[in-house]
């Protein structure tokens, strides 16, 4: 696990990154159409370069498989190769970020199920609800703090 710092996303990390993100996507997002998602695929690369806190996995040849961002106490973003789902990578991400980067609270979109039972089973509650995703689409979103 590394982190890597802002002057060091170059557009090749992005890229491959992009790919796990896209990949996650599309095996537990599945009340987004593809349309959606390519259009959300959009607005990535700037969240990439901009999170305070990138924290990379990779595998043995150095392809990241999993990736998460923090900013300010909250995972802004969490994201595994659906191969890679399973084997612990969640969970060790997420105790790093809380260990190390004071992770507090996560948004998780309420039609992600899978999502929402993971950060519950490593003790995030739910403590508000939105109707509406942070881009103003109809996606209802859960608020959660540990």
């Amino acid at each position: 696990m590394e982190e890597i710092n802002i002057k060091n996303r170059n557009l090749s990390l992005i890229e491959k990154l992009i790919d796990v993100w896209k990949r996650s996507v599309r095996e537990t997002h599945l009340f987004l159409s593809n349309e959606e998602i390519e259009e959300i695929k959009n607005f990535v690369p700037m969240a990439l370069k901009s999170v305070s806190h990138l924290i990379i996995e990779n595998d043995v040849n150095g392809v990241p498989i999993a990736f998460m961002g923090i900013d300010d106490g909250k995972l802004e973003m969490l994201f595994i190769d659906p191969r890679e789902r399973g084997k612990g990578l969640g969970r060790k991400l997420l105790e790093h970020g809380i260990t190390k980067y004071g992770v507090k609270e996560v948004i998780v979109n309420e039609q992600n199920p899978q999502a929402k039972g993971f950060y519950e089973h490593m003790g995030f509650k739910v403590y508000e609800r939105s109707e509406i995703d942070e881009q103003g689409n109809p996606y209802p979103i859960l608020f959660m703090k540990l």
